[in-house]
């Protein structure tokens, strides 16, 4: 049995046959998870659990790791990380300093994405394979480990699309969220989809506690289109009937992530789209620069920008922009490509 891999429920399956209590497995489970045990040794030295259940675990537990490849800090603060797993493949996730008190981290749910959004570097690679839960959250363990402020918040922004792979990502948010695992908060952990329709209906059917961010780009559909091959599978209009679904249920506005590119989705007819495809439905909008090493796309300078922001107006909808970091090092968002970059060896 794969320790790192099981939620609570998973973990009380799994040891029932040695008995023990409720507390017993908590116990057991927190050593993996709140004390981030990096070896078997360990877990069969946490408090409170039984022989028999140490026994059980000490016969058919393990501990796998992912093994850091490189680490590169950017000038303000980014730091990310490159990972490679015993099960195959590397992948990344990011450091995010935030407010000089906590970090929040950025986790891959795939090696590579199957998507091939034009404008994101993970979307060239292609898809390899989906992650298991347990190497979602040990990009967060690890990080979790070397930290110089505490781990308060994961973002499942990293490399993939999050809703490809349902079951394991809920798993890893569960474990993470859990007050015994990393105590994470529900609200602070967010889902980033490009609109995969049929697994955010069932996210909200069963009432997920995490949130949703939705790329949109552009609610031009032939721009959509063209920028994210999804609109072709899943149409605007079914996309945001379940954003709306969403934040009925919820009650609260949605978060559209709207990716800007320089004389491409930031004119005036861009904003009134935005404003007719979401009208009557509560949404707060967060503006990010495209970023995109090979020059093709390029984000819109000042003047653009603030032109921009004002037609958005039309939205009558909180209007934020994103702070992408670390772009010398590959770290913002829609560059990570598994691979090593600039910046400094840390």
């Amino acid at each position: 049995m794969n320790l790192k891999d099981l939620d609570l429920a998973g973990l009380t399956r799994a040891v029932a046959p040695a008995g023990g209590s409720p507390t017993a497995v908590l116990k057991l489970f927190a050593s993996v998870f709140a004390h981030g045990a990096s070896s078997m040794a360990e877990v069969r030295e946490a408090p409170q659990v039984p022989r028999a259940m140490r026994d059980l675990v000490q016969a058919r537990g393990r501990l796998p790791s992912l093994t850091v490849v490189e680490r590169r800090r950017a000038e303000d603060g980014f730091v990310k990380y490159l990972f490679e797993s015993p099960a195959g493949g590397r992948f990344e996730a990011v450091r995010i300093p935030l407010f000089d008190t906590k970090h929040v981290v950025c986790v891959s749910s795939q090696v590579g994405c199957a998507l091939a959004c034009d404008f994101c570097q993970t979307g060239k690679l292609g898809f390899r394979r989906n992650l298991a839960a347990w190497e979602m959250v040990d990009q967060v363990l690890r990080i979790r480990a070397e930290a110089d402020r505490p781990v308060r918040g994961v973002v499942f922004m990293g490399m993939g699309e999050p809703l490809l792979n349902y079951a394991a990502t809920l798993r890893a948010a569960r474990i993470l969220s859990h007050p015994a695992g990393l105590a994470i908060s529900a609200k602070a952990i967010t889902l980033s989809t490009a609109g995969w329709v049929p697994a955010i209906r069932r996210y909200v059917r069963e009432e997920q506690p995490y949130r949703l961010a939705f790329s949109i780009v552009s609610a031009i559909p032939e721009k959509r289109a063209a920028l994210m091959p999804v609109e072709r599978t899943y149409p605007l209009p079914r996309l945001v009937a379940a954003v709306a679904e969403y934040a009925r249920r919820r009650r609260e506005r949605a978060m559209l992530a709207y990716v800007m590119i320089s004389g491409m989705n930031t004119g005036r007819e861009d904003a009134e789209a935005l404003a007719r495809a979401f009208e009557g439905v509560p949404v707060k909008v967060d503006l990010i620069d495209v970023t995109d090493p090979t020059g093709r796309f390029q984000p819109p300078d000042a003047a653009e920008l603030a032109v921009f922001r004002d037609h958005l107006q039309i939205l009558k909808a909180p209007v934020a922009r994103r702070y992408s970091g670390g772009k010398e090092i590959g770290a913002a968002c829609g560059t990570l490509a598994a691979t090593q970059s600039g910046g400094t060896v840390w």
